[in-house]
This record gives structure tokens, C-alpha cells and sequence, in this order.
């Protein structure tokens, strides 16, 4: 009886043929890594206008379909559109905080402005109109002085002046129109439709979230920072032993101290549009932002102590000695 041999093949070459095939898509992959790294904020721009566009096609199904058309008209079919052309913002934070500012705007608006015409249509004639002045010159004179407060006008600025516009539309359309409480609940709605879709893409289309940005901002800073701090440790010894090292160009370079110097107004963005997003990822609703601001403010007193030494190392009189 003759035997039978089965070739039995060895497991590290398995291993090692898949070593290669895993290293092989590592290298093919790498251009188009490299790309999107270089690439990062033109891909991310490019992402967002069409969010923006796929926004709008959603939104303008109002004027595509004639059943919903004919059912909100074209007066209100626009609020839709409006709402979301205005509020769409690069980041999801910012998107959902210009939304309900603007929705609270409109109620409050909506609502003061529908008291008010029902007020001056209860006294009728002459007084009709002179109530409704009244109310628009006190409401509207009010909230523009709010807007003028430093807290209110950098954080509520887009919410009131949203209720002054509202404000003045419901109370003077009473001037004419009848039926004002139904003309607000209509364009209250288009204002909700717009919104929702805005924030539907916003935050599970691509979501771009201000405070992966923040964070990221952060680490730059610091690594710029360091490397500054290492430039100017090497132009020093350059200084001490230019005598013998005569070929020997500066390193030092300032600009990320610079950039880190007026970056306070982004990072107070930042962290006021973070404040806004749901939880994801690694950060939570209880995420310390204001110790980024912290941070931050640190930061910028190392970056402005680093620009003093540029002064040091260009000074005429040359550096002699350590001690």
C-alpha cells in the first residue's frame, strides 16, 4: 500500500504573505493620505458647500411639489429658503445656535407683534395705527439699545434683531390683513422646516464639529509654540559661536507667536460654538471648554515673552558668553 503525502503549508508564510498585501495597501493609500492632509480645509470647504446645496434642494421641494405649494403659498414657501440660506453655518454648533436664536427670536417677535395688532384693530380708526406706531417705536427702540450691550450684541445679536424684523412684519401686517395669527403660524412653520433640515445635515452629514477645531487649534499652538522655543535656543548658540560657524542662517521664526497672538476672537468662537453640540466623540456635555479660554490666555502671555527675545537675538551687541 503506497503512502500519500499532503503538502502542508507553513503558517509564517501565510503570515508574511499578508504582511505584504497589508503593507502594500498601506503604500498605495499613502498619496491619497498625504493628499487629504495637505488638502484639509479645501476638502472640508468643498463638503460643506454641498451640504449647503443638498439643504437648499431639500427646502425648495416647498416650490417643486404643488400639493405642499399650494398649501403654504408663495409668501411663506420663502421663509423656508431664507431660513436656510441664513443660519447654515460651517460648524454644527454654530448651525444649531443661530437656529433656535433665531426661533426664539421669531416666536417672541411673533407673538408681541400679533398682541399688538390685535390690540390696535381693537381700538380701530384712527387709533388703529397710531397703537401699532407705538408699539414698533418702543419694542424696536428697546431691543436695538439691547443690541447695543457688549454681552448681549456678542452672543444674542442674531436673535434680536430677528425679533425686531418679526416684530415689525406681524404687527404692521395687522395693519392690512385680517387673519394675522394664521399668516405667523404659517411662516413659523416654514422657519421650523428650514431649521430642521439645517440641522439634520449639519450634524449626520459630514458633521463638523468646533470643538475637534478647538482642540486641534490647541495642540498647534503648543507645537508651534515648542518649535519657536527650540528655534531660538539654536539662533543663540549661532550668536555665541558665530565665529566659528560663520555659514550658519537663523532658525528663529515668530510667526506661529504671531498667529497665536490674535487667534483670542477664534477661540472665544470656538468655544462659545461648542458649548452648543451634542455629545460626540470624546467630548461630553459637561466638557470643561472655558479651560481652553484658560489655555488659551496662557498661551498667548508665552507667546508675547517669546517675541521679546526676537529683540535679544537681533540686538547689535552679539552674545559673548552664557554666564
Amino acid at each position: 500500500m503506497g503512502s500519500v503525502v499532503i503538502p502542508i503549508p507553513d503558517g509564517d508564510q501565510g503570515f508574511t504573505h499578508d504582511l505584504k498585501q497589508e503593507k502594500k495597501f498601506r503604500v498605495s493609500l499613502s498619496p491619497v493620505i498625504s493628499y487629504v492632509q495637505k488638502n484639509r480645509d479645501t476638502i472640508r470647504k468643498a463638503i460643506h458647500a454641498i451640504k449647503v446645496g443638498i439643504a437648499l434642494v431639500l427646502v425648495s421641494l416647498v416650490y417643486f411639489v404643488d400639493t405642499l405649494y399650494d398649501e403654504v403659498g408663495d409668501d411663506n414657501a420663502m421663509w423656508a429658503i431664507m431660513t436656510v440660506v441664513v443660519i447654515f453655518e460651517f460648524y454644527a454648533g454654530a448651525t444649531l445656535s443661530k437656529g433656535l436664536s433665531r426661533g426664539i427670536g421669531t416666536v417672541l417677535g411673533g407673538g408681541l407683534g400679533y398682541l399688538a395688532a390685535v390690540l390696535g384693530q381693537q381700538v380701530g380708526g384712527i387709533g388703529n395705527p397710531f397703537v401699532v406706531g407705538v408699539s414698533v417705536f418702543i419694542f424696536g427702540g428697546a431691543a436695538t439699545y439691547a443690541r447695543l450691550n457688549p454681552n448681549i450684541k456678542k452672543r444674542y445679536d442674531y436673535g434680536v434683531m430677528i425679533f425686531i424684523l418679526t416684530f415689525n412684519l406681524v404687527s404692521v401686517s395687522g395693519l392690512r390683513e385680517e387673519n394675522v395669527i394664521e399668516i405667523a403660524r404659517e411662516r413659523l412653520v416654514m422657519i421650523v422646516l428650514g431649521f430642521a433640515i439645517c440641522i439634520c445635515i449639519s450634524l449626520f452629514v459630514f458633521p463638523m464639529w468646533a470643538s475637534d477645531e478647538l482642540h486641534d487649534s490647541m495642540v498647534s499652538k503648543f507645537e508651534g509654540l515648542a518649535s519657536t522655543i527650540e528655534g531660538c535656543i539654536e539662533e543663540y548658540f549661532r550668536v555665541v559661536n558665530e565665529k566659528e560657524n560663520q555659514s550658519v542662517q537663523p532658525t528663529a521664526s515668530f510667526r506661529d507667536c504671531i498667529s497665536v497672538l490674535n487667534s483670542k476672537a477664534k477661540d472665544e468662537s470656538l468655544v462659545y460654538f461648542a458649548k452648543w453640540e451634542p455629545w460626540h466623540g470624546r467630548f461630553g456635555l459637561s466638557h470643561p471648554w472655558d479651560k481652553y479660554q484658560k489655555i488659551g490666555e496662557v498661551l498667548r502671555e508665552l507667546a508675547a515673552i517669546i517675541l521679546s527675545l526676537k529683540g535679544s537675538l537681533n540686538s547689535p551687541e552679539k552674545v559673548t558668553n552664557m554666564y
